[in-house]
């Protein structure tokens, strides 16, 4: 596969089908897309990323998209997640944007699953988000009521999650969308708190929905982690 080239895949997991797509060739990039998006959103993102020798791999979570099945709970996506890391090569680097952030720290609560990633780019979420905040934007939204099971299984997740990401031995990266954001800045402070291998980047001009907003800079942050923790230099073209 050339390095602008893109394949549909299919991850058959038995009572559910997750289809996704690879862009690229190079070291590894998962991409886990927000509730009520799709992988597509990832695209401008992938095609950056393409262009700097970096290989994508975007899947519609389950029940978005083109995937079958529904999410009625946050271990369902994490399965998921396993699943998609252990078809991979490693090292991979997980980005997660909403929940698909919270279902790669719930995936790396599994040892070794976290020795296949060599770091975690965590889109505008943290592992234990104030639960009236959240709500209080879903609700706006109009995402409340779409996701009921499943939202308050991820705000009762909340210091499991905090746990998880606090005894995580690998770099985690924040990205800080500046406005419409269901964090705040005490959100980010908790997370770093519970591990000091957190840094955290701040995106002004973005909304929750990072990838959509401003796709150039969340690819170019990716890059510049991916190539730390990955160990390789990528293309400049």
């Amino acid at each position: 596969m050339t390095r602008s080239a893109t394949a549909e895949v299919s991850l058959d997991l038995g009572e559910v089908t997750l289809r996704g797509t690879v862009t690229g060739a190079g070291p590894t990039i998962l991409l886990l897309h927000a509730g009520g998006e799709r992988r597509d959103v990832w695209v401008p993102v992938a095609a950056v990323l393409a262009r700097h020798g970096l290989r994508t791999v975007a899947f519609d979570l389950r029940g978005h998209g083109e995937s079958s099945g529904r999410a009625t709970t946050l271990r369902v996506l994490a399965d998921d997640v396993v699943a998609m890391i252990g078809r991979e090569p490693a090292p991979i680097v997980l980005v997660g944007a909403s929940i698909g952030g919270l279902a790669a720290i719930a995936a790396l609560a599994d040892p070794a699953v976290a020795a296949r990633v060599a770091g975690v780019v965590l889109v505008d979420v943290v592992p234990d988000p104030a639960p009236a905040r959240a709500r209080s934007w879903l609700d706006f939204h109009g995402l409340g009521d779409r996701y009921t099971h499943l939202v308050e299984d991820v705000l009762g997740s909340g210091p499991a999650l905090l746990a998880t990401a606090g005894a995580l031995d690998l770099p985690i990266l924040v990205v800080h969308a500046g406005r419409d954001s269901p964090l705040s800045d005490s959100d980010v402070r908790r997370l770093r708190a519970a591990n000091r291998r957190v840094t955290v980047a701040h995106i002004p001009a973005a909304g929750h929905l990072v990838a959509r907003d401003a796709p150039e800079e969340l690819a170019k942050l990716v890059l510049e982690h991916a190539a730390l923790w990955q160990g390789h230099t990528g293309s400049r073209s």
